[in-house]
């Protein structure tokens, strides 16, 4: 039997294994997806070890950075992006290959380009800037926008909350929520921005799927602004990771 997991730190609520447990089962695949919680990326290689049946891994926090240097190859976006959420395993002889992908980059801008319109979505606010975000600024400049890192700190190329008036939302007016702010038990919190300027040629981007309208797509949705939260994007992306592990090697 074929083997897919997961490795990650604290992983507690996983999608990923319900989706492809239930895949292999409605499709009659004969492979099982196991959770690895593993407390330092220094274990990857006993994983492999223990799990020879292992085809491919999914990679979250706090690992997507950490794992490249255990990798053979990578793609071209995941090493521009400067991180790995899906490796294929292959086995040629006693030799175990890994190459690492990014399919957080496939997943959304695939989901947010049916909402863009050329004539009004030119420039993007990027909420957040942990390893999410590379992947969101990567998708929306390959779509063709202007991107701005949003930040509480003062960070090099950044903005602050405290500096996105209403004519920053009106001329950045695609903004995507990279940060956990508005998640589930605190779904009562949402990012500090001036809601009121928003309008319908808004876009607000959740990655956030729990719950299913966070409190940032609600305020905005209040003004007219087209929202989306991030469950599209993460079936998108399991997607992917299936073609990634089964295509032609």
């Amino acid at each position: 039997m074929d083997k897919y997991g997961l490795i990650g730190y604290p992983l507690g609520h996983s999608f990923s294994i319900s989706y492809f447990n239930e895949k292999f089962e409605n499709e009659n695949i004969d492979a099982q997806y196991i959770n690895f919680e593993i407390p330092t990326i220094e274990a990857l290689p006993e994983v492999l070890a223990s799990n020879p049946e292992l085809k491919g891994l999914n990679v979250t926090i706090p690992y997507k950075e950490k794992v490249i240097s255990f990798l053979d190859s990578v793609s071209p976006e995941a090493r521009a992006i400067g991180a790995v959420n899906v490796i294929r395993v292959t086995h040629k002889g006693n030799d175990i290959i890994l190459k690492g992908f990014n399919s957080d980059v496939i997943g959304f801008t695939k989901s947010i380009e049916p909402m863009l319109e050329k004539k009004w979505h030119r420039k993007a606010l990027i909420l957040g800037t942990g390893g999410a975000s590379k992947a969101i600024d990567y998708g929306l400049k390959a779509l063709g926008l202007e991107t701005v890192f949003v930040s509480r700190y003062e960070r090099p190329g950044t903005i602050q909350y405290g500096n996105i008036t209403p004519e920053v939302v009106k001329e950045y007016n695609v903004i995507v929520n990279c940060t956990p702010v508005g998640m589930y038990p605190h779904s009562e919190e949402c990012p500090q921005l001036p809601y009121e300027a928003m309008d319908s040629h808004t876009i607000l981007y959740d990655l956030i799927y729990n719950p299913d309208e966070t409190l940032f797509m609600r305020r905005g949705a209040q003004y007219g602004a087209n929202v989306k939260n991030g469950l599209e994007m993460l079936l998108l992306q399991a997607f992917s990771s299936w073609e990634f592990w089964n295509e032609s090697k």
